[in-house]
């Protein structure tokens, strides 16, 4: 395991410069002027002002020159300076980043739980008005379009019944906790201010519903399929026959071997969610990489969109790395070279 975890380790940087040079390459292919996001529209008629900003930015260099100098300062950990803002994008993505993730591992913790709660529902009582009940629960969080479910629980949770906060990581005139993790939820218990921690989970609880509900219908459909395969194998025969309850066989039996195709659901859903929860973020107006990426691509910048794009290949990378090591821990049977 350990040779198998060092060979993957060692792979990573060689799979991370081929996916920073296809973003590279394809970001250089676009028919957008990156001058836009540089130059002020009024100025774009002066030859001087453009020519001057195109040499400061490296931007009247030919495209060889340019990626060899892209991949150099990578190798030493500069992802380049963001048009937009004027600022490295490491320190963008770093500033940003904890919130994504804090948004993320809510977002997974709630579909988990309703999932896997979901999932044996509907398996224990297959056939009948609970399962059906589930199943279309599962459906609309899986087919309804974020932007829709996230708008409409907004507008009705936030701004007509008032259950709910609006957007944002907090109120307008509340000032955030000492930055210790970026992560305002432990940030404000590591500050001993449990109000502020309340605050900062009503304000996290409805856009990590609305990216959890997404990952609610995956799992639930995914887990009812596979207890209700694993109810009709030899095991949980046996295990009837020995007298064991009906809820003793779903948890003890058939749910521990439902676990092993849901590693692999969860894994890549977090790696996805760290880029993919552009909508969501979008939406409640929170600061995290997606929006950052968003704003990246309308103005095309570029160094921008490779940091975001690098950042999500070493989340998926990473992501199916651990998603393989968990596979041989929860199976010894499964053997990795």
């Amino acid at each position: 395991m350990l040779a198998y975890i060092l060979r993957r380790l060692i792979s990573i940087p060689f799979l991370l410069l081929g996916v920073a040079s296809v973003s590279f390459l394809l970001s250089q292919m676009t028919k957008g002027d990156p001058l836009a996001a540089l130059v002020p529209e009024r100025m774009m008629s002066n030859p001087e002002i453009v020519a001057a900003v195109k040499a400061e930015w490296g931007l009247d260099q030919p495209l060889p020159i340019r990626y060899v100098r892209y991949l150099g300062n990578l190798l030493q950990g500069d992802m380049g300076t963001s048009f937009s803002t004027r600022r490295p994008v490491a320190l963008d993505i770093a500033e940003r980043l904890p919130a994504t993730l804090e948004l993320v591992i809510a977002a997974m913790i709630i579909g988990t739980f309703m999932g896997l709660a979901l999932g044996l529902l509907s398996a224990r009582f297959r056939g009948t008005i609970v399962d059906s009940v589930a199943r279309i629960f599962a459906l609309l969080g899986s087919s309804l379009p974020v932007f829709w479910s996230g708008l409409i629980l907004l507008y009705v949770l936030s701004v007509q019944l008032r259950i709910v906060p609006g957007t944002g990581r907090l109120p307008p005139r509340v000032q955030p906790p000492p930055d210790v993790t970026g992560f305002y939820t432990i940030d404000a218990l590591l500050a001993g201010n449990f109000p502020l921690f309340l605050q900062v989970l009503s304000h996290l609880a409805l856009p990590a519903f609305v990216l959890g509900w997404a990952v609610t219908g995956i799992i639930t459909r995914l887990v009812r399929s596979s207890l209700v395969e694993g109810l009709s194998l030899d095991y949980a025969r046996t295990a009837r026959a020995k007298g064991a309850p009906e809820r003793i066989v779903l948890i003890r039996h058939a749910l521990p071997n439902a676990m092993i195709p849901l590693l692999t659901i969860l894994g890549f859903t977090f790696a996805y969610l760290i880029t993919g929860a552009v909508l969501t973020e979008a939406i409640f107006s929170w600061p995290g990489i997606g929006s950052y990426a968003v704003r990246a691509a309308a103005s095309l910048d570029y160094p921008a969109i490779g940091g975001v794009t690098i950042v999500g290949a070493v989340a998926f990378l990473l992501a199916n790395l651990v998603t393989d090591i968990a596979y041989a821990w929860a199976n010894p049977r499964i053997k990795v070279h």
